[in-house]
């Protein structure tokens, strides 16, 4: 079964380095979010769970990926992600560098995305499935040319969706 049986493979795979940040042990979202990718039709090198910054920063230099995709799901996505998306956006400017998942324990916070977008990030996707539209228009459409993107799933949003 497809995830996006509308959607053709990119011609030219687009290579997305997968990985969660140092502090977040969790496995399950990076299956997840591998299998999303491949499905809209990137090579995926995911270096899993636990990465250190210097291991991220020198897997960036050696693979030469197109895209950076981190995930966290701990609550401490936040702190690490500014980090490692600073020393990322330092070394490699160019390279677009995407963030998702539990970033923060209070909930999700504009001013915390802001930051993220300031220190480099492309695309700033917290707590929750409704970044799924703007996640894949990030990762299919042109790398570098868009203006970052932040999807955040608000209280009233979740209300309104059930959850």
């Amino acid at each position: 079964m497809r995830l996006y049986p509308h959607r053709p493979p990119l011609a030219g795979a687009r290579t997305v380095l997968l990985s969660s940040v140092a502090s977040d042990a969790h496995t399950w979202n990076l299956v997840y979010l591998q299998l999303v990718l491949e499905e809209l039709g990137c090579r995926v090198i995911n270096l899993g769970a636990c990465v250190p910054d210097r291991l991220l920063l020198a897997e960036c230099h050696s693979q030469q990926p197109d895209l950076v995709v981190l995930s966290s799901v701990n609550g401490h996505g936040y702190q690490d992600g500014l980090r490692v998306i600073e020393k990322l956006h330092a070394a490699l400017p160019q390279l677009p560098v995407m963030i998702g998942g539990k970033l923060g324990t209070a909930g999700p916070d504009p001013a915390r995305a802001e930051a993220l977008r300031a220190a480099g990030a492309a695309g700033v996707f917290e707590q929750g499935g409704l970044g799924v539209e703007a996640f894949t228009r990030l990762v299919c459409g042109p790398l570098g040319s868009a203006e970052p993107v932040t999807a955040e799933l608000t209280v009233a949003r979740r209300r309104g969706a059930g959850a």
